[in-house]
């Protein structure tokens, strides 16, 4: 059996803004439920999303608890200074990490963390010496 991650959902409270967000990150849009939900491929290799609006009564803080989304980006740099020209803000730009990889963060309009980071080849090795 192989096990391979490629789809995640991202609860949030207003569909429109939070589409709005991840395409401007790259996500290209696969279809769209108006007002209830959306799905987006990675603009590289088939890894996918899906924003899918909180049903009543759901709490958005219950479902974000201990998230942070991280995005891998091919020229960290660049990309982070072009989300910035376009207003996006950064709690912190790229900056290298003590186990070797380079991190971005901001957050997307639901307040769910996120990670532009890039690691190359790093990322499927271990980081101890």
């Amino acid at each position: 059996m192989a096990l391979e991650f490629n789809h995640a959902m991202i609860y949030v409270t207003e569909l429109e803004r939070s589409l709005a967000f991840y395409q401007g990150l790259g996500f290209e849009l696969i279809e769209t439920y108006p007002r209830a939900y959306a799905r987006l491929r990675s603009p590289r290799g088939t890894t996918s999303i899906a924003l899918h609006v909180l049903d009543p009564g759901m709490q958005m803080d219950a479902a974000r608890e201990g998230m942070r989304l991280y995005f891998e980006v091919e020229g960290l740099e660049g990309f982070c200074d072009k989300l910035a020209g376009r207003g996006v803000v950064f709690e912190k730009m790229p900056a290298d990490m003590p186990w070797g990889w380079r991190h971005a963060y901001l957050r997307d309009p639901d307040g769910h963390e996120v990670s532009l980071y890039w690691a190359g080849e790093k990322r499927l090795r271990s980081t101890q010496m």
